[in-house]
Parts: C-alpha cells; sequence; structure tokens
C-alpha cells in the first residue's frame, strides 16, 4: 500500500488554521454565534401509500432541507435537542441556539442542539414556486414526519459516533404553530422521539379567532383601552347606517382615503393592536420580556391614545367626528389618528397604502403570485387546516371594527389558491385535520405543555379559558402557566437564568428539571424501542 504523505509544514499550518477557528469561536460573544449550514435529503412525501398524496407526480421527490447544530455543551451520552423552525427560517431561530431556551438545555444536561427548518420556510422548498399542486405536501402530518425521519437519519460533521434517535434521546421544543408541530410529533412519533416542550401550541383551533384580542382588554392600560372601544363602535355606527361621507372623513383624519375597502382601513387602523392580515407594527404580540426580542411600541401607541397633555391640535381631533354622534366627542380619537398617521404608515415602504405589502388586500392577482414566500406558506396552512382566521366579536366591546369576519381572510385563500390538477383548498379549513390530534385533551407521554397567561393565542393552547381546569401535573405529563407572560416567552434567555425576572426564571428551572426527570428514564425507554 502506498501512502501519501503531507509536508509536516502543511500539516502545522492545518493545526494552527483549525486552532484559529476555534479560538475565533471562543472570542465570539455567544448571542452573536453563527452556524454553518447543512443539508438533508428530505423525503416530500412520507405517505406514499396515501392517496391524498400518492397521486401527484412529484410524490416521490426529496428535498433538501436545512439545519443548523451547536455542539458547544455535548458530551457523549447527552440529548439532542430538536429546535422546531415553524414558520420562519432557520437563521432567524439562532438566537434560540446562542442564548435561548435550546442554550439553556444544553448547558444543563451536555445536550447538543438544532435547528430545522420547516418544509416550505427559508430555503427549504421542495420546489422553485409554490403553485397549488406544489403545496399539496405542505401538512401537519408531513411535517411531524419529517422531524422523525431527520432525528432517525441526522448526521453531525466532527461528532464522533451516531446521535441519531432512539438510540439517542431526542427532546423537541416548538413555540407557536412550531410549539402545536411539537406535540403532534410527539405524539405520533413517540416510538421515535423521546419527548418535546409545546410552548403556546394552538391545539384547538377554530375557523375563526376573536379570541385573540381578550389579553389586551384585559392586561393592557384600560383607559387606552376604553378610548379604542368607544372609537371603534362610533365607527361601525357610521357603517351600519351606510354613512359614507363620515366614513370618508374618518379614513381622511387617518392619512387613510385610498383604503377604499371599508375592511383594508379597519385592518390597517388596527395595525398597531394587531389585525387579521400580516400587520406591519410591533403590536402587543411582539412584546417580551427580553429587550433584547420584545418592543415596546404597543405601549407608546397607547401613551398617544389616551394622552390627556396632547397638544391642542391633536386633542381638537377629538371633535372633529362630533356632527355625527350628537356632538359628543370622540375620545382619544386625536392622539389615534396622530399615532398612525406619524409612525403605522411609514412603515408602507412603498408608500402606496392600498397595495397588497401594505393594507390593500383587494388586488386578486397579487394572492396569485406563486413564488416561494413564508406569507404564501402560512397562507396556505391557515386556508387548509389551522383556520384562526382574526376576525371581530360578535359582541361584546372590540378593538377591531366588527365589519371584518372570517369571509374577509377567505377570500385571500380563493384567490391565492386556485383549484389544480391534483390539489385543491376545502371552502373553509378542514380544523378537524388539526384538532383530531387531541385538541384540548390533547396528551403524550414526556410531552409538556408550557403557555402565558397573557397570550393572544392562549385560548387555542392548553391552558384555554375554554379547556377543562387543569390541577394536575406530573411527570410524563408536565404542564405550566407563566403569569404574566406572553407568546412563548420562555424561549428566550440572557445566559444566566439566575438574572431573570423571577417568573421566567421559574419557568426555565422548570423546565430543566422537567427534562432531567426525562432522561433518567431513558435507558429503560430505550429498551423498549431498540
Amino acid at each position: 500500500m502506498k501512502l501519501n504523505w503531507l509536508p509536516i509544514g502543511l500539516l502545522a499550518a492545518l493545526s494552527r488554521d483549525a486552532d484559529a477557528f476555534q479560538k475565533a469561536r471562543r472570542d465570539t460573544p455567544r448571542n452573536q454565534l453563527q452556524y454553518d449550514v447543512h443539508y438533508f435529503d428530505q423525503k416530500v412525501n412520507h405517505f406514499p401509500d396515501d392517496p391524498q398524496f400518492n397521486i401527484s407526480p412529484l410524490s416521490n421527490n426529496t428535498f433538501k432541507q436545512r439545519y443548523y447544530f451547536d455542539s458547544t455543551y455535548y458530551k457523549p451520552g447527552g440529548p439532542v435537542y430538536l429546535y422546531i423552525s415553524g414558520e420562519t427560517s432557520g437563521p432567524s431561530r439562532f438566537s434560540n441556539l446562542q442564548t435561548g431556551i435550546i442554550q439553556i438545555l444544553m448547558q444543563a444536561t451536555n445536550g447538543l442542539g438544532v435547528i430545522l427548518e420547516n418544509r416550505y420556510y427559508g430555503d427549504s422548498y421542495p420546489f422553485n414556486t409554490s403553485t397549488v399542486d406544489e403545496l399539496l405536501f405542505l401538512t401537519t402530518n408531513q411535517t411531524i414526519a419529517d422531524n422523525a425521519y431527520f432525528a432517525q437519519n441526522a448526521v453531525f460533521p466532527g461528532i464522533n459516533g451516531t446521535l441519531t434517535a432512539p438510540g439517542t434521546p431526542w427532546i423537541l421544543y416548538g413555540g407557536s404553530l412550531a410549539g402545536a408541530q411539537t406535540a403532534a410529533s410527539i405524539k405520533v412519533h413517540g416510538d421515535v422521539l423521546f419527548g418535546g416542550i409545546a410552548a403556546s401550541a394552538p391545539i384547538k383551533v377554530p375557523v375563526g379567532y376573536p379570541e385573540w384580542y381578550n389579553p389586551i382588554q384585559k392586561y393592557a392600560p384600560q383607559d387606552c383601552v376604553t378610548r379604542i372601544n368607544n372609537i371603534v363602535d362610533k365607527f361601525d355606527s357610521l357603517i351600519a347606517k351606510n354613512n359614507t361621507k363620515a366614513i370618508g372623513e374618518f379614513k381622511a383624519l387617518f392619512g387613510l382615503e385610498s383604503l377604499t375597502d371599508n375592511r383594508d382601513f379597519a385592518a390597517a387602523i388596527a395595525d398597531p393592536i394587531g389585525n387579521p392580515g400580516f400587520y406591519l407594527s410591533s403590536t402587543w404580540q411582539e412584546l417580551n420580556w427580553n429587550s433584547t426580542y420584545g418592543s415596546r411600541d404597543f405601549f407608546y401607541f397607547c401613551g398617544n391614545v389616551s394622552d390627556i397633555d396632547a397638544p391642542k391640535e391633536i386633542a381638537s381631533v377629538d371633535y372633529a367626528m362630533a356632527k355625527y354622534t350628537d356632538g359628543e366627542p370622540w375620545i382619544g380619537l386625536g392622539g389615534y389618528a396622530h399615532y398612525v398617521k406619524t409612525y403605522t404608515l411609514p412603515l408602507c415602504a412603498s408608500g402606496d397604502y392600498n397595495a397588497n405589502g401594505c393594507w390593500g388586500t383587494q388586488n386578486a392577482s397579487a394572492w396569485a403570485d406563486v413564488e416561494n414566500t413564508s406569507t404564501r406558506s402560512y397562507l396556505y396552512t391557515s386556508c387548509i387546516e389551522q383556520g384562526a382566521y382574526i376576525d371581530a366579536p360578535k359582541e361584546g366591546p372590540a378593538l377591531l371594527s366588527r365589519v371584518i369576519d372570517t369571509s374577509y381572510e377567505q377570500q385571500w385563500c380563493t384567490w391565492a389558491f386556485p383549484p389544480g390538477k391534483y390539489n385543491s383548498i376545502p371552502s373553509e379549513p378542514n380544523t378537524d385535520a388539526y384538532n383530531n390530534f387531541g385538541a384540548f385533551n390533547f396528551s403524550a407521554d414526556r410531552l409538556a405543555f408550557i403557555d402565558g397567561d397573557q397570550d393572544v393565542w392562549l385560548d387555542l393552547c392548553y391552558h384555554s379559558n375554554f379547556a377543562p381546569p387543569r390541577h394536575v401535573s406530573s411527570d410524563l405529563h408536565p404542564e405550566l402557566l407563566i403569569t404574566g407572560s406572553g407568546h412563548h416567552w420562555d424561549s428566550y434567555g440572557i445566559l444566566d437564568v439566575e438574572a431573570e425576572p423571577q417568573f421566567i426564571r421559574e419557568a426555565h428551572l422548570w423546565e430543566i428539571k422537567t427534562v432531567k426527570k426525562w432522561l433518567r428514564s431513558f435507558d429503560d425507554w430505550k429498551k423498549s424501542k431498540c
């Protein structure tokens, strides 16, 4: 056998390069770490015998699914933590490896963390476009099968040994949509995936979801909330009377007279609060205990609406519409309109407020664009099975005009996804496909549910006000409701759990303890699976 020797000088150079790389990585602040991209050959279709999918000639394809991993804390025998990327790109989730929940769990248990980018998001699209036929394979069942198949076949370059499931404990974490996918993954593929933490996971979805606004009604500054409720009531009265002249004047106060569809206008002025579309503002949902990732814009907005010392030129606008309400002023209207004109309208980059990229939604051809985008993928999921269209309440106070109901969003589905050759969308979301995993009775061994009581999505989650009372938490079925918390706030960290605010610190310590309990039983579980 002929041996090819590398010159000693080259070996030394390679060694220096490797040492330099490791030193550079050590010297990089953890919250700025970047991760190499890796690609996994994923199946387009995990269900070759299912006629829903095998009717398509595309069903036998594979695609490149991106993943990223962090082995900083890994020691042989440690678990793998799979962060489900959800409705965004993998790199946008790096903070979870850097300083967030995955970092916290890795450090506590000598684990390895990995982010798997969801199919049809980031750069993990099976096809070059997203026609209706190409979107056929974007379902919850296909997505959770990705997680199991990846866990069984993943490779981590530079790590000695095999870390595939079920021989290694794989524990999933996901928040929001990814939280529901985490829960479903453990429920369906619990023979492969050892456990999971589902944060703010919508597990029981209706078609319409006016309850989105309930935590804001309850917990936001009440002077602000009351003023907006009253303004919405007065505007809705104009709508009921079809007073087009008054409606036009009202729109002009906000600089939005170009929005001819009253629903588009209603959504636009609700943008700082949160609206049914793809709002541009940082809303209540974007609040966060960690200022690095959150925004206080909602409170600045409310401060304007409730400002009792507003300049005269702003305060006088409260009376601009009084002639339509028997002289009664629209208290807070001046501050509301001023905020929208000053801070919300500039968020529309094109300046065309009636464009689909801003608040205009009535251009059917714009919805039909088949370019691969996260917006299109998320809309498709909403249209076929997730639902939860944000609409106005049919009774009681409202922060969103009642001119908006579920038909407003359903029309986008019709325009965006005309019938294809192999696939067509239902006339309304088939929420049973989502809810049949268990809804409010969702349960699986080593599946933890964690929610925040001020989350706008709470009433779709395990601790919903509509769910059965939650009194018993066990090691196999743990659950926690964080008082004072919003949308999966436990996913964020600051590299020092003990220095966190009490309510987040205790949630993180609970998650660490929960996972450690599970890991103690892994060997027994493994014997039954391998």
